[in-house]
């Protein structure tokens, strides 16, 4: 499906991100495996999917630093060769009351959570349109559409998201690139839970909550579709119709 491209995943330590990465190793994709303070898993993953034949390297970064965040990109195709796929998948934030959040914590949900995947996108998107091919995915989050618990930085950061989603992909849909955001909610192994994983199970319709190999079954379909852009898709159970 992905044969002889080149996917960059960031916060591929994490459960989400981790999966989506395996996917598109199976799928042929080279991958790079960007991380952040948790380097073992990014480092155990890249080896586990050389060892089955695939290529892969883990790559550190900061993205509450700009510049790191835009070295990431350039030793990213330095290493495995121009982006074809962006996963930004990164993602902090703790629960916190509105009162509690002040200047420094609002700014560096919103640099982890928004600016850096922009910066990213903007980094790969030249030479996507130059080659006529382009994936980018962003992974939102139930809270863009209702506020969330987790804090008012960590909705805003989401919302942001769709705002930058639908600004590019109206921009490079006719040079063969496609921008959409995934907005998943309430998943297993992400450390992002906003309470008792029984507690928050009973707020879900389905009556549990995701799995991050679900994210990456619906990730992996909004990637190998060329028709589908300018898209936030929902997987949350059925929590918010729309």
């Amino acid at each position: 499906m992905f044969s002889g491209r080149v996917a960059l995943v960031t916060g591929a330590s994490g459960g989400i991100g981790r999966r989506i990465a395996e996917r598109l190793a199976e799928a042929g994709a080279a991958v790079v495996l960007a991380y952040g303070a948790n380097a073992d898993p990014a480092q155990q993953l890249a080896s586990d999917i050389a060892n089955d034949g695939g290529r892969a390297i883990a790559i550190g970064a900061d993205l509450t630093d700009a510049q790191d965040t835009e070295r990431l990109a350039d030793t990213a195709e330095q290493a495995l060769g121009p982006i074809d796929i962006l996963v930004a998948n990164a993602g902090t934030g703790s629960r916190t009351d509105y009162q509690d959040v002040d200047a420094e914590a609002f700014d560096e949900v919103l640099a982890v959570n928004l600016r850096a995947p922009f910066l990213l996108a903007r980094k790969v998107l030249p030479g996507m349109r130059e080659r006529g091919f382009g994936r980018i995915l962003f992974t939102s989050s139930l809270a863009a559409f209702t506020g969330g618990t987790v804090g008012p930085h960590y909705a805003a950061s989401k919302a942001g998201l769709h705002g930058i989603t639908h600004h590019l992909a109206t921009r490079v849909a006719a040079d063969g690139v496609t921008v959409n955001a995934i907005a998943p909610a309430l998943i297993e192994d992400t450390g992002l839970l906003p309470g008792d994983p029984g507690e928050l199970a009973q707020r879900v319709p389905v009556g549990r909550l995701g799995r991050p190999e679900e994210v990456a079954d619906l990730a992996i379909a909004m990637l190998a579709n060329g028709y589908l852009t300018n898209q936030v898709v929902l997987l949350d159970g059925g929590m918010h119709p729309r």
